[in-house]
């Protein structure tokens, strides 16, 4: 918990996106903070539920288009899990916790809506787990990652299982055995961020990502999510299998049929 007086937790902030976007009459970004400034955003159990509830209850709501994860104030993303706590812990302790952690990074990964990962500074241990959960990953010129587990007499473990797919397995390896830092140049180098950028321009670049989303067409995207998903789950057969299913399903929507036609029109006219 924070020394603070005020009660440590998650805030939800939607807004309407902007008109340029041509998103659909209704739509909203939601932003998810995680608010724990006292302790550079740690996650206590308290705060992992509620950012799980957040984002489950976020994934109900057919009006949100994306998600943007992010830390309260300029310091930190998610410095980690809380070490008051986990000093604590015993076994059963320690299972309990890391599960809910797990279940909060699942809710991520499963969310309908693309989820953006808005790293805004430390971004540690179950930090970079969180933000590994997330659809892609920007990152101020100033954030500072690591999974640095080991040095606490713990490993790295749930959803640090993604690295592999992300970074590969020598760099996984390095960073998960060392448990040493490393800046945002070498974040973006060893493709962990897709994007890196001067902190002053973080926001830019987050909005640059949702007007492309909500310019697409809004079931594509929710399919073309699950299909990615998929894909990380089944052999490459199986995947494009159901790519084929996918894409069956997509004019049932209607989708397909009005967007095509949309573009000849506009074509037509130039």
């Amino acid at each position: 918990m924070s020394d603070s007086a005020t009660p440590p937790g998650i805030t939800v902030a939607r807004r309407s996106p902007d008109p340029a976007w041509h998103a659909r009459p209704g739509d909203t970004i939601a932003t998810v903070s995680v608010d724990n400034r006292a302790r550079l955003n740690c996650l206590s159990t308290a705060i992992v539920t509620a950012l799980r509830e957040a984002v489950e209850e976020l994934g109900k709501d057919i009006s949100v288009r994306a998600i943007v994860i992010t830390g309260a104030g300029d310091r930190s993303f998610i410095g980690g899990a809380d070490l008051r706590e986990l000093g604590g812990l015993d076994h059963d302790g320690g299972r309990l916790y890391i599960t809910n952690l797990h279940k909060a990074c699942a809710a991520i990964r499963n969310a309908p809506q693309p989820v953006i990962a808005r790293v805004n500074g430390f971004c540690l241990g179950a930090g970079l787990e969180v933000a590994a959960s997330c659809d892609m990953r920007v990152a101020a010129d100033t954030a500072v990652f690591g999974m640095p587990e080991v040095h606490m007499g713990l490993p790295s473990v749930i959803e640090a299982a993604l690295l592999p797919g992300l970074i590969g397995w020598g760099m996984t390896r390095e960073i998960l055995i060392t448990g040493e830092t490393f800046d945002a140049r070498r974040a973006a180098e060893m493709r962990f961020v897709e994007r890196m950028v001067p902190v002053g321009d973080l926001d830019g670049a987050v909005d640059n990502w949702l007007a492309a989303i909500c310019r697409a067409a809004p079931e594509a995207v929710l399919s073309q999510k699950r299909l990615i998903n998929r894909w990380q789950q089944t052999s490459v057969d199986e995947g494009i299998y159901a790519g084929i299913d996918a894409l069956a399903e997509a004019y049932d929507t209607g989708e397909p049929q009005a967007r095509i036609e949309a573009f000849f029109a506009a074509k037509a006219k130039t």
